[in-house]
């Protein structure tokens, strides 16, 4: 098979989708790898690493589209690459649609095969390809949460770990899976008081167990919700529906009852966000307000960390590119289950339920798409 890799053209996005070793994997078991020119210099790698690892280097992102039956990327297809797909090609990347119907209706009709790393699933019930780049942005997610609080950016002016005499921040983080737990860690580590909400009874069980001694856990009611929210200087929207639009957790009403200067950070934005003022921004112009309220919501925020995200990436999917490369994508997902839940769009075809029902268009089963 031939797999291109084009570079990244998101704004400020850094990371890219094949690393060196990625692809000297590829090319040793049999295949050929083309990367578009200057793709990995955000995360720290040239173009004579992925020579050196047996791929080819093309000038143009068209050159790849062309030529390659397998597209790897990081984000979704932008509008110009969404043109440059075509019937029968796969694509194999982050995908996010249910908030977006500008890219579904684009792919559906491109007639290409969609995978989308966030809803490839494991044994354990979690979402492999999704959670490293959860656990990047579960751990930034204080970090620029502590960069808004800052007077000079429009917070409130509240230090994550206080001082003698002064209380720490108050930080609630709403869910408590992958990204919630990174956020809550690396929270308390700088000293903050946080609580965690989440409406698993027996995730909270386990947190409580295990982190018991480092942040406090909290039932995910409305009624709680709004309470720890009107107490909090930070709240970090967690929430993960897999494939499906962000539940609305704090409405545009609410902003009123929080404190002057709370930051919200939304690692939720790519499925629509949590919070109903959320829309997505950029790290170059990563903050605005709404309300007297400083929200972050970043839709690439592993972008920030381009070379830590990169080979974390690439570690979790590079096993499913060689599957799909070696084996053809109908082979593999039949032969994986998990992978098959990563199909998305296939021949002009819906082929994910929760997102069929965000955006409100039929869907085909993964299975019988295998069959078409």
């Amino acid at each position: 098979m031939h797999i291109g890799c084009p570079k990244e053209i998101k704004p400020q996005e850094f990371r890219v989708g094949m690393t060196p070793n990625a692809a000297q994997e590829a090319v040793n078991h049999g295949h050929a790898v083309t990367i578009e020119t200057g793709a990995g210099i955000g995360a720290g790698f040239s173009d004579a690493d992925y020579i050196a690892a047996g791929a080819a280097i093309a000038d143009t992102a068209a050159e790849i589209f062309t030529a390659a039956d397998m597209i790897v990327k990081v984000k979704e297809p932008q509008a110009v690459e969404r043109k440059m797909l075509r019937e029968g090609q796969v694509l194999f990347t982050y995908l996010h649609l249910a908030a977006d119907m500008d890219q579904t209706r684009d792919l559906m009709e491109s007639g290409a095969t969609c995978i989308a790393y966030e809803t490839v699933t494991d044994d354990r019930g979690g979402l492999p390809l999704l959670a490293p780049m959860s656990e990047v942005a579960g751990r930034l997610a204080p970090q620029v949460g502590a960069w808004t609080l800052q007077k000079a950016n429009g917070g409130r002016g509240v230090l994550m770990g206080g001082v003698p005499g002064v209380s720490p921040a108050r930080v609630a983080v709403i869910g408590g899976g992958v990204v919630g737990t990174q956020a809550a860690k690396v929270a308390a580590g700088m000293g903050a008081d946080v609580t965690v909400l989440d409406r698993s009874l027996p995730r909270l069980r386990y947190l409580d167990d295990v982190f018991g001694g480092q942040f406090k856990t909290s039932y995910a009611s409305a009624g709680n919700t709004i309470e720890l929210a009107r107490e909090a200087d930070m709240i970090i929207g967690a929430v993960l529906i897999p494939g499906a639009a962000a539940p609305k957790l704090i409405s545009r009403a609410q902003l009123s009852e929080l404190n002057p200067g709370a930051a919200l950070v939304d690692v939720a934005i790519d499925q629509g966000g949590c919070f109903e003022t959320s829309r997505a921004t950029t790290h170059q112009d990563p903050v605005y307000e709404v309300d007297g309220i400083m929200h972050y919501c970043v839709a690439n925020m592993p972008g920030a960390v381009a070379r830590t995200s990169t080979i974390a990436l690439g570690n979790a999917t590079m096993p499913f590119m060689i599957a799909l490369a070696d084996k053809g994508w109908r082979q593999a997902c039949e032969d994986d289950a998990h992978l098959l839940n990563g199909l998305n769009v296939h021949a002009g075809k819906l082929t994910y339920a929760a997102v069929g029902t965000a955006l409100e268009i039929d869907v085909l089963s993964p299975s019988a798409a295998l069959k078409s």
